[in-house]
């Protein structure tokens, strides 16, 4: 029993926000049944960064504790998208796009959860099924003074900007995907709080116990000041190399440290605790918890090795500045094309700012011309951690 509770007290504490409502989770999970958890996600885009990864590992440690995590692909809302254009996150995709967008999204969320004790579901399984009786039967279960209390629709009112009917209805069907499959906690950040509280009470209208809302903070991205987004450019894939999360990791300001490695890692209480303590007194090494953090991470998305290997390539190449033993080769021309072409700069204007502003190296010196040709055998080096050498 002792034990249970001390599962019970890390899963309700570490890691989360809010819990609505605390005390029947508690006795849910008290109960000893298999609890269905809901999680659900849309496939507009492929990827899944750092930010997703702190409710995937609450996810996981449930899942450990023998609970049924359901996967909800969806995919029928995803080729809707949003028509007014007001939304940029829910672009219009066809079937086949929604199906390459999710394979891709499920590998990486498998590098967090069991896939072998995941139920994937796909919206579209129901929503594929409905007519418009049934759309209007879930309409008239609310009112639009309700969806309004959210407070992005309520604040757009109030400016009066507009507000599509497709915006009103995604609460609505996204709490239906609670009905379908019988879940019976819902898993997400703090924005989600009001789609999960109308998935709440739409269980509860049709004869369902409602699900309990299991949300997570809502993680910085890499500037320390806005939440990790993918749009923002200040997030961690959990897919790249590891390299990549290890370079990023380390450039991440002091004052998120803290947070990370309570929320992305396993660090014993008792250390964080000894952590913070350091942090208070200003007596601690931002560079020995970093790479902590980042061999943490890797680990778990890869393994120690890679992690191994991603500190010591931090170490030669950032640290002592020496130029890695592999390094991938491009044809060599125009800088500008060459940096471009690898993908170390999003475009030829970013790679021409980058120029610009003294980030790139050819054999060691700063490159002040865009468009200077590089000669065979030159190793270019673009901030801290990327490198090509011309052939």
């Amino acid at each position: 029993m002792a034990r249970l509770t001390d599962d019970i007290g890390y899963l309700l504490k570490r890691g989360v926000a809010e819990i609505i409502v605390e005390d029947e989770m508690r006795e849910l999970l008290r109960s000893g049944r298999r609890l269905r958890l809901k999680e659900g996600f849309d496939p507009s885009f492929p990827d899944i960064h750092l930010g997703h990864m702190v409710a995937l590992r609450k996810l996981r440690q449930f899942q450990e504790l023998g609970h049924q995590i359901v996967l909800i692909v969806a995919d029928w809302t995803a080729q809707i998208g949003d028509p007014s254009g007001m939304s940029a996150t829910r672009p219009m995709l066809s079937l086949e796009q929604v199906k390459a967008n999710a394979e891709t999204y499920m590998q990486q969320f498998f590098k967090l959860v069991d896939k072998k004790k995941t139920e994937i579901r796909w919206q579209s399984e129901w929503f594929g099924k409905f007519t418009l009786t049934d759309i209007i039967q879930l309409t008239s279960k609310f009112t639009v003074a309700q969806f309004l209390a959210r407070d992005d629709f309520s604040k757009r009112y109030k400016e009066e900007r507009p507000i599509a009917l497709t915006e009103l209805l995604y609460p609505l069907l996204q709490a239906y995907d609670s009905v379908a499959i019988q879940a019976d906690v819902e898993f997400g950040g703090t924005d989600q709080k009001f789609n999960f509280l109308v998935g709440r009470e739409l269980q509860a209208m049709v004869g369902q116990p409602p699900q309990q809302c299991f949300m997570v903070p809502l993680l910085l991205g890499t500037d320390g000041s806005q939440k990790m987004s993918k749009s923002l450019g200040n997030y961690i894939g959990v897919a790249e190399p590891p390299e990549e999360i290890y370079g990023k990791a380390m450039s991440i300001p002091d004052s998120l440290i803290l947070q990370y490695l309570e929320l992305l890692t396993d660090v014993p209480a008792k250390e964080l605790a000894e952590f913070k303590k350091e942090f208070e007194n200003k007596a601690f090494n931002p560079m020995t918890l970093k790479k902590r953090l980042a061999r943490e991470i890797i680990t778990q998305l890869y393994d120690q090795k890679a992690a191994a290997e991603a500190e010591g390539h931090f170490e030669k190449t950032v640290q002592r500045k020496e130029a890695p033993e592999e390094i991938a080769e491009v044809r060599s021309g125009e800088l500008l094309q060459m940096i471009a072409e690898k993908g170390l700069a999003k475009s030829r204007s970013e790679a021409k700012r980058l120029i610009a502003q003294g980030a790139v190296d050819v054999d060691g010196k700063v490159a002040t011309e865009a468009h200077m040709v590089v000669p065979k055998g030159s190793i270019i080096k673009i901030g801290k951690r990327g490198y090509i050498k011309s052939t």
